[in-house]
């Protein structure tokens, strides 16, 4: 009996690693602890905000820029991990 010729499967696309969206994420998870390390850029006083040093208001409002980079980075991450998942399901449709 003849075989059946074998069809060939074409090699699956590896995606790559580092995509712009996940620099931005990088980007968005590094910006707060260089701006906590950097304390010569706010060890000072002034300018006072409703009477509290510069010092501590500015830690106090990278809590908040924190909080907005990392739900940012998040919502970044989990779209490139459906693109991604998507992207395995429609090369696995193919095959």
């Amino acid at each position: 009996m003849p075989d059946a010729p074998e069809v060939p499967v074409a090699p699956e696309v590896r995606q790559p690693v580092v995509t712009p969206v996940r620099v931005v994420v990088a980007l968005c998870l590094a910006a707060p602890f260089v701006a906590m390390l950097w304390v010569s850029s706010y060890a000072k006083v002034d300018p006072a905000f409703i009477g509290i040093p510069f010092f501590y208001w500015y830690q106090m409002l990278w809590v908040l820029i924190s909080t907005a980079l990392t739900m940012l980075a998040y919502q970044l991450w989990q779209r490139d991990q459906r693109a991604r998942k998507a992207a395995r399901g429609q090369g696995g449709a193919r095959s």
